[in-house]
């Protein structure tokens, strides 16, 4: 793909170079609509500064970028990226690198700040979360030349250096475990279809729920404790309501136990729970959930690592951290009688 030119914006915004390069170095000398008019069209062209010009200046900007495309208040209750998040600073902070954390509404949004922070060369590195099948931020980051490490699985990341956990694993022992105690109706309470590893678990939630020839049911949320209620109501208030439910992350998990206390339903004597992530929330509640277990925290220091190796001129590879495992806590126990099964 040949390279935009100043040249080509200058002519697309009716402005002379000088005016292109005042614009998009953010120096004064335009006026302010002007300076709009000038960065929407090295947006829609997806300019980005030339590399040797780059090279030539030698300085970094001793930051890394993680956008979360998620809305503020489901961030600042998800225990998953507080570790995660907490993880990457462990490392960057030992480095002296500081962390550009941008949260967004969606994913063209996302693709925006990429933009934005290539042509201000804003990061020196980016951290890429919650993957999509045929993910359109990959081609992106490859003609931004922006050195990039994918959280999720090397089916996902194009070749691109990833860290991910073996989520297709964990899934068979979570539904082999609710099947060992009997429970023939199991349900899930998922993330969001489009996203790459919540994919990765339908296939397998539906593959070991067919060997087992078990009944299944999913329904997909946002991750959020209010839909992670409104899912566990939905599939408690059925007729032929599973007895064992799992959920996609642990904010759901607990959100769900609530509804059951709403129900006049107990956990493990109605239903079986079974949480994902095994942050403390599992631990604090009554009664205690079993989860599926990583180490979120290390997870994050993980990826870290792999960014500045990445940046230090590392070959693209896929990396496994872990595979979660299976801690059983008080909320799994055998199904009651059910004389419909007799």
């Amino acid at each position: 793909m040949a390279r935009v030119t100043i040249r080509e914006i200058a002519l697309r915004a009716g402005v002379s170079k000088g005016a292109v390069s005042y614009a998009l170095n953010n120096q004064p000398g335009v006026s302010e609509a002007t300076r709009a008019r000038v960065l929407k069209v090295a947006e829609e062209l997806e300019w980005v500064p030339n590399r040797a010009a780059r090279q030539l200046s030698a300085a970094r900007s001793e930051t890394f970028g993680l956008v979360l495309a998620r809305s503020a208040k489901t961030l600042s209750e998800e225990p998953f990226y507080m570790g995660f998040v907490g993880g990457v600073q462990s490392v960057l902070s030992e480095k002296s690198y500081a962390l550009a954390l941008q949260v967004v509404a969606d994913l063209d949004e996302e693709m925006a700040t990429y933009r934005k922070w290539a042509a201000e060369r804003r990061v020196d590195g980016v951290i890429v979360v919650d993957l999509r099948v045929d993910d359109p931020r990959i081609p992106l980051l490859r003609r931004l030349e922006l050195p990039a490490v994918l959280v999720g699985d090397p089916a996902l990341a194009d070749d691109l250096t990833c860290v991910w956990t073996d989520g297709t694993s964990a899934m068979y022992a979570a539904v082999e475990h609710v099947a060992s105690l009997g429970h023939r109706r199991v349900g899930r309470i998922a993330g969001p279809p489009e996203h790459g590893h919540v994919w990765i678990r339908d296939q397998a939630f539906t593959a070991v729920g067919r060997r087992l020839g078990l009944d299944l049911k999913v329904v997909h949320t946002d991750f959020s404790g209010e839909q992670g209620a409104e899912a566990t109501r939905e599939l408690m208030t059925a007729t032929d309501r599973p007895t064992a439910l799992v959920y996609d992350n642990d904010l759901m998990a607990v959100a769900g136990l609530s509804v059951l206390s709403g129900l006049g339903l107990r956990s493990p004597d109605d239903v079986t729970l079974v949480a994902w992530d095994d942050s403390a929330l599992c631990r604090l509640v009554h009664p205690r959930l079993t989860a599926m277990s990583h180490n979120i925290v290390a997870y994050g220091a993980e990826v870290a690592e792999r960014l500045f190796a990445l940046r230090a001129g590392a070959r693209p590879e896929a990396h496994l951290f872990s595979t979660p495992v299976l801690m059983v806590r008080e909320s799994s126990g055998p199904p009651a009688p059910d004389p419909a099964l007799n």
